[in-house]
């Protein structure tokens, strides 16, 4: 009888420890999520390797479950991503088609992104941004940490910075920016929880990456967003970002602007400045014939396609290697950075 007291006793104890415990992890989770949106932006650092150098993957509109051959450029991902022995993967946005997630339950999180980046080399940290199908969605179950608990590479926020000894990577939220997604939306309904007031929220981002960029000691400084602000593909130059969010980058010096939006893989370089202009929207979905190289009056696009596919970076203190794969693996496009001579081979 004293015996089964005890233990009924110590069973309750290790209940009330294990609701205790859970009321804790709760409410860290919900204290950041609850972080205002017009917070100064996060920083997340992260180390190199002991060589001193860093490499990673950067795919983006890929969300579809396996679809449109997502798995078969996740397969190849895992390919390279072994080969480079990658630090972390980069999505440049619509994570999850057509219209983001609606709860932290929705099983599209493990269809589209736990159960199909399986490879080895892909169970590194994934730095995401938003695009404008996860804004159609519910935004603050994407961006809720308690998904890390489903699966521990998701870190996803609007934006924020990622450091390293070797280089800053700002990511950028660029779907308020678009002024159509607000004028005209069509049937589209678009979750901006978190966003407005607009004015307010891209007044305080811009401010804020300034101060981060101009603060920055970094020696190489790369920027993610979802839209592009230079793109021959279907959507095209990205006006709002070429009004706000460019001059920030070229006052600061930024070696690469990386994004998404177009289903496609480009290099478009800079015609009066260093900034190298990187597409990589090929993770699923593409769109066959739809690149406009005749608008290319000025000779500055380097590579152009219309297929699936992602893009790899490596890199050290004097140079940086990029390279565009297609759903095959094999090597589209490569293109060297000098830092040392801030020229390109």
């Amino acid at each position: 009888m004293v015996a089964a007291m005890v233990a009924a006793s110590m069973a309750s104890g290790l209940r009330t420890k294990a609701m205790a415990e859970l009321c804790c992890y709760l409410t860290v989770a919900l204290c950041a999520f609850l972080v205002p949106s017009f917070a100064k932006l996060t920083t997340i650092e992260h180390p190199l390797k002991p060589n001193r150098s860093l490499s990673f993957l950067v795919v983006g509109d890929w969300g579809r479950k396996g679809f449109y051959n997502q798995s078969e450029v996740a397969f190849q991902m895992g390919r390279i991503g072994e080969k480079l022995k990658i630090d972390f993967v980069i999505s440049t946005g619509d994570n999850f088609y057509d219209n983001g997630l609606t709860s932290v339950y929705d099983p599209a999180f493990r269809d589209s992104f736990t159960n199909i980046y399986t490879a080895k080399s892909l169970q590194k940290p994934w730095y995401s941004v938003l695009g404008n199908h996860d804004y159609r969605g519910n935004v603050e179950a994407q961006l809720n940490p308690i998904l890390r608990s489903v699966d521990k590479r998701w870190i996803c926020m609007r934006s924020f910075v990622l450091k390293t000894e070797l280089v800053d990577i700002f990511f950028v939220d660029t779907t308020p920016f678009v002024d159509k997604y607000f004028t005209d939306p069509e049937d589209q309904t678009y979750d901006w929880k978190g966003v407005e007031p607009r004015k307010t929220y891209l007044s305080s981002l811009i401010k804020d990456l300034k101060a981060e960029m101009r603060n920055s000691t970094a020696l190489w400084k790369f920027a993610v967003g979802h839209h592009a602000i230079k793109s021959l593909g279907h959507h095209g130059d990205t006006a709002q970002l070429i009004k706000f969010l460019l001059p920030v980058l070229k006052d600061n010096n930024a070696d690469v602007y990386m994004n998404g939006h177009d289903h496609c893989l480009e290099h478009i370089t800079s015609m009066n400045g260093a900034m190298q202009y990187l597409t990589s929207g090929g993770g699923s979905k593409a769109w066959r014939g739809d690149l406009k190289p005749d608008d290319d009056v000025n000779h500055s696009a380097k590579f152009l396609y219309d297929g699936q596919g992602f893009m790899s970076l490596e890199m050290n203190e004097n140079e940086a290697m990029i390279l565009f794969y297609d759903v095959e693996g094999l090597i589209l496009h490569q293109w060297k950075i000098s830092k040392q001579l801030r020229s390109a081979v």
